[in-house]
């Protein structure tokens, strides 16, 4: 009752009301903003060539997407379901290997007292400013020297170094992990793994999942590598099978392009609101300065 009747006391000044307007118009126009362009990808993929090209920018949707999906089908690249999957085995690895291994890292970092940790940090650091496609050329030599071309595994197995996400879990690890918890497990007789495994892991489950969506969207999304890594179209991602839809000789079918992104599309939208819960409470408690 006295909370109810402090609130109902509390009066803004017009300025005050005017800053709290102007907050909320900027979040919905930034919010539209994102949208947009999904929005208007949804609405071309039920749309004629004719119609696109005429109006590029439209929020009708169209009477074409069966069409459009037949157009999709026949062509002899674009082959969704092992697009698809492969797009999965190469984001799920990725995945599941940068994130292990990224934590476990990280771990090694704050747990232990070592004379090179401060200069192995450093190096990790610095390696996070090297661009990839600069290393690209030495990566598609040594690849191709090993006979690891058109295979899922190159795409996979680099995936254990992300110096990235070994930060960003160095960061949310300092406030977050009790060394005392650790320290118990220690003189229980518990080893240096199975400390991790029981203990860290379940403690470090935000921040995990956070760096999860990202690295599953970056690795989806991927098109540079796997474009000239895999030249056989029985291994190739979804973003390289759109990539090829543009090559048509004779006519490009814009709504079938659309439609074919918004395929690629689709499944990082329901992991993202799937675990989009997690990104807001992974970096509100990793992003805490030492």
């Amino acid at each position: 009752m006295a909370s109810n009747t402090l609130s109902a006391g509390i009066r803004h000044t017009p300025g005050e009301r005017v800053y709290h307007v102007f907050k909320y118009v900027v979040c919905i126009f930034l919010a539209v903003l994102s949208i947009f362009p999904f929005l208007i990808m949804a609405v071309n993929a039920t749309r004629t060539t004719t119609q696109i090209q005429a109006h590029p920018i439209s929020l009708l949707f169209g009477t074409n997407f069966l069409k459009n999906l037949d157009i999709l089908l026949g062509k002899n690249m674009f082959n969704p379901l092992v697009g698809l999957r492969n797009s999965f085995i190469i984001s799920a690895g990725a995945t599941i290997l940068t994130v292990y291994f990224s934590t476990l890292t990280a771990y090694a970092l704050v747990a232990y007292e070592w004379k090179l940790r401060a200069l192995f940090f450093t190096i990790i650091l610095a390696v996070m400013m090297i661009p990839g496609t600069v290393t690209s050329i030495g990566f598609y030599s040594f690849i191709y020297k090993i006979g690891w071309t058109n295979n899922l595994l190159p795409l996979i197995i680099p995936a254990v170094a992300a110096p990235g996400t070994v930060f960003f879990m160095r960061q949310f690890m300092i406030p977050s992990l009790p060394m005392e918890i650790v320290q118990s497990a220690r003189v229980d007789g518990a080893s240096e793994f199975r400390t991790f495994n029981q203990i860290v892991l379940p403690i470090m489950k935000p921040a995990m999942a956070t760096q999860a969506i990202f690295a599953f969207v970056g690795n989806w999304n991927n098109l540079f590598i796997p474009q000239i890594l895999l030249t056989d179209s029985k291994v190739y991602t979804m973003p390289i099978m759109v990539s090829l839809l543009n090559g048509d000789v004779y006519k490009t079918e814009y709504g079938a392009i659309y439609l074919g992104i918004l395929l690629t599309v689709l499944p990082i939208f329901v992991i993202y609101f799937a675990l989009s819960k997690y990104i807001i409470a992974g970096v509100a408690l990793g992003g805490v300065k030492e």
